[in-house]
């Protein structure tokens, strides 16, 4: 910290009294209150003497800063008031307040393409840097700021960088970069646009050498390897890819004719998307918000991944197909479709990442033998292979993040992921989006079976129409097998399928379709089922034996013979499995078709063990009655 006076440098003394001034400088003309001041100087060592060190600091940085005021006057610079102190200063004299400014500003230049204009800001905001930031000044506050200017300072320092390659001038962004990571040594962002500079200035063998320095000094300090991005690159500089290439400049491009990207001869384009669902409908809520997160993406150049969670017959896969084709067109460079297996045990153990890598090479053109046997590097190459390219990715039936993480691409492509899992490892480490799917409203219910049996089949009364679409749940699948069932039978009205459907043990006997198990409601409940772990699976029965959908957790551990922790944890279980909702802490639901299926598998348990859980819960329903008399009597 260094302060002058009319031009003339001031000596701030001892430490803790910069660290008073440097924290009544960050608050310019503004009242730093009493406690701040000792917080922030001394933190949780708080001596007795605190407060007398306070009125010390002050008083001498009021002799530097305003020589030759008396101690009686109240002085226009350092001013005590309102129960604390407050510096009065143009805030235009002070470097943090020029450096944050000049970074707006260069920003604002580059947003509106003055790429130079914005270069010549950006390195007059970092020429105000003369050393660290709060250097030997003591405190928490202190040690708070050094690390946010410094990580502000990276910040500049990189998009700088990135202005200068733009720019087409890696020379410049070479001598830029150096010495930050020379400062900034496990910074793998700044190790990384150094390599690409050097690469583009001619140096590929330092960028490789780079990169070398970096996975070695990772590993020694951090027992970590590069991050994927940085692997990605050093790929791509080993093969000399064409995209590491400095663009052509703008002079240049604009005596030449723009021609369209050529695409390698050996690269296929697949179009690879399911026909559009048929009948679709509702949904809007969801389309539009993935719409705008995709939008919002591409303009940022980054990968977007949207997972579309939900049970069973939840329409996860409708929607994604729906909203594949809807923004196809700006994936000029292809469409993948995957199915991952992830919930298809009939159909044989899910498709392993290595096995879903090879379908989409071979599918984008790579001849099997040229695909390496070995994960990572698959993964790698179908990067590689990607990089740059506009591209849809749909995965559809995922089981965890594994199957999903090396089929992402980087760069301007999308990723839909459907699942009938929650997906939270995604979404905290990928960055995804999730959206869960649940049943659709009355309106789109009413909507879907229209579309698909015709407007004109749904004759009576709203009442009749409304109880339907409630007997299916609200479920897409359930809804599509209704309407199928009203176009097949002519003679067939509303009010007779509902009069079908309302017997609960016979309502998943009606809601199939005959000789094909993907439109069988309770085909797709019994695949989530026996997806389950063992002790979830026993829970899922359990809970069938009770008559109510609504379950708490002392319900459910009565009722397995679990404690409430482990009854809890299995509850879990069924939600991130879609079988049950969680209403609150305590409280979770049945959907209304899970419920009738979970009775089912409830009547499979032996009936020893129905008994004794029956059991268990009427003794709770004693104890809470006879708690709930007591508690009457004594109020």
């Amino acid at each position: 910290m260094r302060a002058w006076r009319h031009g003339d440098e001031i000596t701030l003394g001892p430490p803790k009294q910069r660290a008073v001034l440097g924290l009544l400088a960050s608050r310019v003309n503004d009242v730093v209150g009493f406690e701040e001041i000792i917080d922030a100087v001394w933190g949780s060592e708080v001596p007795p003497t605190a407060a007398n060190g306070v009125h010390t600091y002050v008083a001498g940085l009021r002799r530097v800063l305003e020589p030759g005021r008396s101690r009686r006057e109240l002085g226009d610079v350092l001013v005590s008031t309102g129960g604390g102190y407050a510096l009065f200063m143009d805030p235009e004299d002070l470097d943090t307040t020029l450096f944050a400014a000049r970074h707006r500003q260069a920003r604002r230049l580059r947003e509106t393409g003055d790429g130079p204009g914005a270069a010549e800001v950006y390195q007059s905001a970092l020429r105000l840097w003369r050393g660290e930031a709060y250097f030997g000044v003591p405190g928490p506050f202190a040690a708070v700021e050094r690390t946010r200017l410094q990580e502000l300072r990276l910040t500049v320092v990189e998009e700088l960088a990135e202005l200068l390659l733009d720019l087409h001038r890696p020379a410049d962004a070479v001598t830029v970069l150096s010495d930050a990571v020379a400062k900034e040594p496990l910074r793998e962002k700044l190790r990384g646009l150094l390599m690409l500079a050097l690469y583009r200035s001619g140096r590929q063998a330092d960028a490789l050498s780079l990169y070398r320095e970096t996975r070695q000094l990772l590993h020694e300090e951090l027992g970590i390897e590069p991050v994927l991005e940085l692997r990605d690159l050093h790929n791509q500089i080993l093969a000399g890819h064409p995209d590491l290439d400095d663009p052509a400049p703008p002079e240049l491009l604009a005596e030449t004719p723009a021609a369209p990207e050529p695409r390698p001869a050996d690269l296929r384009w697949p179009a690879q998307l399911p026909c559009r669902p048929r009948g679709f409908a509702g949904r809007h809520a969801e389309l539009a918000r993935l719409r705008d997160l995709i939008e919002r993406d591409r303009h940022r150049g980054v990968t977007t991944v949207a997972v579309l969670e939900g049970g069973p017959g939840a329409g996860k896969t409708a929607l994604g197909l729906e909203l594949a084709h809807e923004i196809a067109a700006g994936f000029p460079d292809g469409q993948l479709f995957v199915d991952l297996r992830g919930s298809a045990p009939a159909g044989g153990p899910p498709l392993s990442p290595l096995d879903a890598l090879t379908f989409a090479l071979v599918s984008l053109g790579i001849d099997r033998p040229r695909i390496p046997d070995e994960l990572h590097a698959a993964s790698a190459l179908y990067r590689s292979v990607l990089h740059g390219r506009r591209v849809l990715v749909v995965l559809d039936d995922a089981a965890d993040p594994e199957q999903v993480r090396p089929l992402i691409p980087g760069g301007p492509a999308c990723v839909l992921v459907t699942s009938r899992r929650r997906q939270r490892g995604l979404a905290a480490r990928d960055g995804a989006y999730r959206v869960t799917l649940g049943p659709v409203s009355t309106a789109e219910a009413t909507e879907l079976l229209a579309n698909l049996a015709g407007a004109g089949r749904l004759t009576g009364p709203a009442d009749e129409i409304a109880e339907l679409a409630e007997l299916c749940g609200r479920l897409p699948l359930a809804l599509r097998i209704a309407a199928v069932t009203l176009a097949a039978e002519p003679a067939l009205t509303p009010g007779d399928l509902v009069r079908r459907y309302r017997l609960p043990h016979t309502r998943l006997d009606h809601l199939a379709v005959r000789g094909d198990s993907s439109t069988d409601v309770r085909a797709a409940l019994a695949v989530s089922y026996q997806g389950l772990p063992p002790e979830a699976a026993r829970m899922f029965r359990m809970l069938g034996c009770c008559p109510s959908s609504a379950v708490t957790t002392q319900m459910a551990a009565a009722l397995s013979g679990l404690t409430r922790a482990e009854a809890y944890h299995q509850l879990q279980v069924l939600v991130d499995h879609h079988l049950l909702e969680e209403v609150n802490g305590c409280l979770h639901r049945f959907p209304a078709l899970v419920r009738v299926y979970a009775t089912e598998c409830g009547e499979a348990e032996p009936r020893a063990s129905r008994m004794a859980a029956l059991g268990r819960m009427l003794g709770l329903q004693r104890r809470e009655e006879a708690l709930r008399q007591y508690e009457e009597s004594a109020a």
